[in-house]
């Protein structure tokens, strides 16, 4: 850590990473773990960027510019979205995710304009998102909707929406959270219909290996049922050879006295879904989700995945 025992969190500068960060550093205040903390914001390419993320290499571009100055110690520990992180490339070997805190409500939310719920959104009306999975998933339920391509944080979508660019918006629930902007929802979609991304709701503190002060510090806060479905959802990823503009979503929970597995790939346009459900022990989460993506694979998934070029 920085001297004086001040612990550095760096975070994107975005409202939403702020408000986490900062969640962060309550935590760890509230916990005893640390004396002081200091926010250390940075504003990546990907914020800037005002196009297809597609374009600029996936979404990966919001955690790698930070990963380099964590590497070149400017920071101590970085806050990430667990979904931001790319799923086809390891972390670097000098990182390492030392905590998963505890999972935040993992489901997409729907917010109109005139509170209505996705069922009653009239012919033709306009959904913006900018997520493979939300718009596949949305035509499947309502292919007469208009997608619309939404991009930016959160609170420049919901300012896009009020503004009259599109008639509601895809969001995800713990993210309007964070930004105390959980009036806005309009409706909570349920998993059955609307299957999560993988990692969503998870924040993660990513710290330097070897870094043993710092490690100490923040490990207190990894909850160990979070690590595990999260590591499920990983690893169904990784067998499915996906990156960040794939169509594929996943949702590990508890059951019994294991963990459940909900898998899906999607085709671009939502007219064809691939699921698969599997079921173990909490301390297999590997091997779940290695075996759903198996059985994806088995029905024919890999031709729904390489229908999407890797940014």
């Amino acid at each position: 850590m920085a001297g004086a025992g001040v612990l550095r969190i760096g975070t994107r500068s975005s409202p939403m990473a702020m408000a986490q960060a900062a969640h962060v550093a309550g935590l760890l205040r509230a916990e005893w773990l640390v004396r002081e903390v200091e926010i250390v914001p940075y504003t990546t390419s990907g914020d800037r960027w005002t196009g297809s993320l597609a374009e600029l290499g996936g979404k990966g571009v919001f955690v790698k510019e930070i990963d380099r100055a964590q590497l070149a110690g400017e920071v101590d520990v970085v806050v990430h979205c667990l979904k931001d992180i790319p799923g086809d490339e390891p972390l670097p070997e000098e990182l390492e995710l030392t905590a998963f805190l505890r999972r935040d409500d993992a489901h997409d939310a729907v917010v109109s304009r005139s509170g209505v719920r996705l069922k009653d959104l009239p012919e033709g009306a306009r959904v913006g998102t900018s997520s493979v999975r939300r718009a596949a998933q949305l035509q499947a339920l309502r292919r007469d909707l208009t997608v619309v391509p939404m991009r930016g944080n959160a609170n420049s979508r919901l300012a896009k929406l009020d503004a009259g660019e599109c008639d509601a918006l895809l969001l995800a629930v713990a993210g309007l959270r964070r930004i105390g902007m959980a009036e806005r929802i309009t409706e909570v979609l349920p998993a059955t219909s609307m299957v999560p991304a993988i990692g969503a709701g998870v924040l993660v503190l990513q710290c330097r290996r070897g870094d043993e002060e710092t490690v100490e510090a923040v490990a207190g806060l990894d909850h160990a049922l979070t690590r595990a479905c999260a590591t499920a959802e990983r690893s169904l990823l990784r067998t499915l050879k996906g990156h960040c503009a794939s169509p594929i979503a996943g949702h590990c929970a508890p059951k019994d006295d294991g963990l459940t597995l909900h898998a899906a790939v999607f085709s671009p346009r939502g007219d064809v879904v691939i699921e698969a459900f599997e079921n173990g022990l909490m301390h297999m989460p590997e091997w779940i989700g290695e075996a759903a993506g198996h059985t994806l694979l088995d029905q024919g998934a890999r031709a729904l995945i390489d229908a999407i070029p890797h940014p």
